[in-house]
């Protein structure tokens, strides 16, 4: 992504898990925001930490002075392990937060994942929200008619911004209004937008700096 990019090698419960950090943009003598971890796309689709949006993701993050975490889930890559329809993959990006952004450090936490990525991300928010307070959250493109997405804690809701495109063929935005609906979730949609946001990647690039900004 850029000369600040390091590449790593975690452990996770199937193995080694491959990841790549992006350094923060930062002015001197600054310390990083606090650590940002991004999901990617379905394993089984050619979902990889290297998908458009997820570096697009790394990219506001990074702007906005956090460091950004990019990892593999099982079986992708160097990643050990086979697909586990998102229950492994919960998993990894839980340990992959363990060693990166250990709640005893204190640091501040930010999660965030595309589509599928998305869905194993709102499970993480869930499970980690009631110990280690996560102060970002960016869901998009949520695969909501495909799994069963977690819902966001309420407390979390000013901390989490969910983006849609309006002609996502792959995840239709009614899914993600019937799962955002019951908790009066807000969400963010793109006009025109699909799945992939082609040709509005900068577009999303705004929304998620502008929600990184902001004081929630």
């Amino acid at each position: 992504m850029n000369a600040q990019t390091e590449r790593l090698t975690l452990s996770g419960p199937a193995g080694a898990i491959e990841a790549v950090r992006d350094s923060a943009t930062l002015a001197d003598g600054a310390a990083p925001r606090g650590i940002a971890i991004i999901a990617h796309p379905h394993p089984l689709f050619g979902g990889t930490m290297d998908n458009k949006v997820v570096q697009t993701l790394a990219r506001a993050f990074v702007q906005c002075g956090w460091t950004a975490v990019r990892f593999n889930f099982r079986g992708v890559g160097a990643t050990a392990g086979v697909y586990d329809e998102g229950r492994g993959e919960l998993q990894d990006l839980l340990a992959v937060v363990e060693q990166v952004a250990p709640a005893a450090v204190g640091q501040p936490l930010a999660l965030a994942g595309f589509s599928f990525g998305a869905f194993v991300t709102s499970h993480a928010l869930e499970a980690l929200w009631p110990t280690q307070r996560v102060e970002k959250a960016v869901l998009v493109g949520t695969a909501a008619s495909r799994f069963t997405v977690a819902p966001v804690p309420p407390d979390a809701h000013l901390h989490t911004l969910v983006v849609h495109g309006e002609q996502d063929d792959t995840v239709p935005l009614s899914a993600v209004m019937d799962w955002a609906r019951p908790q009066i979730l807000p969400v963010t949609v793109v006009p025109a937008g699909g799945h992939f946001f082609h040709g509005q990647l900068p577009l999303l690039k705004n929304l998620v700096v502008r929600h990184l900004q902001s004081g929630a």
